[in-house]
C-alpha cells in the first residue's frame, strides 16, 4: 500500500512562529483531509476539510471531488500565505494514525459556588488547579509494557498529536506508565497515574511523585492542597489570578473512567462559564453560528461567535469551546469568546446545562 501524502509547513515572520500540517487519512472506504495548526511548541488545534470521506484520486487533482484535490487546494492556499515546507522528518507535531487505546480518563462533574465551601472544609477531598488546556493522557512504554512506544491519548481514548517537547520528556523515563494531565502549550501538567486504577487517589498521587524526577523538563506536577487552610488559600489565589477553576478529588477513591450521571469523586468549579457547542454555519467577517442540543435530540440556535484572526475558521459540524458570561432563556450566549476546536469531544453541551442570567 502506498503512503498517503502529508506535509508540515512553517511560517515565521515578525512575532509569528506558526506550524500548519496537512495530511490525507483513510476513513472507511474513502479518504479525508485533516489539518493541525498553531504556534510552534504548542498543542496544535486540529480539524478536517472534508465533511464526508472522498475518493483518493490522483496527485495532480484539483477541486473538491477527491481527497487529493482538497489536499492540493489547501496546500496552495497555505503556501500563498507564506507557509513553507519543513525540511526533513519530525518537527513539532507528531502525525499519528488515530487508534483506539482503551485508556480513558476520569471526567469531572461541575458544581455550584455554594458547594465549594463545603468541599474546602471536607477532609475527604483534596484540591488542585483546573488548568486551562487540553486534557491529555500520555502512555509511555518500555520493553516489557506498552510496546516500547510513547503516545498521547485524548479524553475519548484515541491517540492524538502532541508537542514533541512533551513526548520527548516522557521518553527519557526508564519506566513505563500512563500519566493523566492537561497539556498547556508545551507543558504537560500531570495529576494522576493510571496503571493501577483500583488504588486510592492518595496512593496513585504518591506513586506519581516518585516518577517526577525522571519525567523530563516538559512535565510538571499539579500542586495538591490537602488541608482546609491550604484549599482555601488555593481557591483565593486562583480566583484572584483569573484562573479557569479549581477541582476537588476524594483522596480515598479509585480511578473510575468516564463521567458519572451526577456527583462523583472528582468535581470541578469554574470561575467563568464555558460550553462546547456545534458550528452550524458560517457568517461573513469570520463569524460562525452556534447550536446546543435539547433533550429531544434536536438542536437549538444560541447565537454567533467571532473567530480571532490568529485562528482558522472551524469547519461546519465541528465542535468548539466558547467562554461566555451567561445565556438568555430561549436566546443566545452573552459575550461569547472563541477558545478553540474540541476535536476530543464527540457531542456538544445540552441547552439546559448552560449558565443562565438570573431573573
Amino acid at each position: 500500500m502506498s503512503t498517503l501524502p502529508s506535509i508540515k509547513l512553517h511560517y515565521k515572520q515578525g512575532g509569528s512562529d506558526k506550524l500548519y500540517n496537512i495530511l490525507i487519512e483513510q476513513s472507511g472506504d474513502g479518504h479525508v483531509v485533516n489539518f493541525a495548526y498553531g504556534r510552534r511548541g504548542s498543542t496544535l488545534r486540529t480539524g478536517t476539510k472534508t465533511k464526508t470521506p472522498l475518493p483518493l484520486g490522483s496527485p495532480d487533482d484539483t477541486g473538491s471531488k477527491t481527497a487529493y484535490g482538497v489536499y492540493n487546494a489547501l496546500l496552495k492556499k497555505q503556501r500563498s500565505k507564506g507557509y513553507t515546507p519543513i525540511d526533513g522528518a519530525g518537527g513539532d507535531y507528531a502525525d499519528v494514525q488515530v487508534q483506539k487505546t482503551d485508556v480513558y480518563c476520569q471526567l469531572l462533574n461541575p458544581i455550584d459556588e455554594d458547594q465549594v465551601a463545603a468541599l474546602i472544609a471536607d477532609d475527604d477531598f483534596w484540591a488542585q488547579e483546573k488548568h486551562d488546556g487540553k486534557r491529555m493522557t500520555i502512555r509511555h512504554g518500555d520493553e516489557a509494557r506498552y510496546d516500547n512506544e510513547t503516545v498521547a491519548i485524548n479524553r475519548r481514548g484515541l491517540t492524538c498529536g502532541a508537542p514533541d517537547a512533551i513526548l520527548n520528556s516522557y521518553k527519557q523515563c526508564p519506566d513505563a506508565g500512563i500519566f493523566d494531565g492537561e497539556a498547556v502549550g508545551e507543558i504537560h501538567w500531570v495529576f494522576d497515574i493510571l496503571d493501577y486504577p483500583a488504588l486510592p487517589y492518595s496512593q496513585r498521587l504518591a506513586g506519581l511523585e516518585n516518577y517526577m524526577p525522571d519525567l523530563g523538563p516538559a512535565v510538571r506536577l499539579v500542586y495538591t492542597a490537602k488541608t482546609t487552610a491550604e484549599k482555601q488559600a488555593l481557591y483565593d489565589q486562583l480566583k484572584a489570578e483569573g484562573k479557569e477553576g479549581i477541582v476537588f478529588k476524594r483522596h480515598a477513591a479509585p480511578h473510575t473512567a468516564g463521567r458519572p450521571n451526577s456527583g462523583g469523586d472528582q468535581l470541578k468549579f469554574k470561575f467563568y462559564a464555558t460550553a462546547t457547542v456545534l458550528v452550524s454555519g458560517h457568517n461573513d467577517k469570520r463569524s460562525v453560528q452556534m447550536q446546543a442540543a435539547d433533550d429531544l435530540g434536536g438542536m437549538v440556535d444560541i447565537g454567533n461567535v467571532t473567530i480571532p484572526p490568529n485562528h482558522e475558521v472551524p469547519p461546519i459540524h465541528s465542535f468548539i469551546e466558547v467562554r461566555y458570561l451567561y445565556a438568555y432563556e430561549g436566546g443566545s450566549l452573552y459575550q461569547p469568546t472563541y477558545l478553540g476546536v474540541r476535536d476530543d469531544k464527540g457531542t456538544c453541551d445540552k441547552i439546559d446545562t448552560l449558565k443562565y442570567k438570573a431573573v
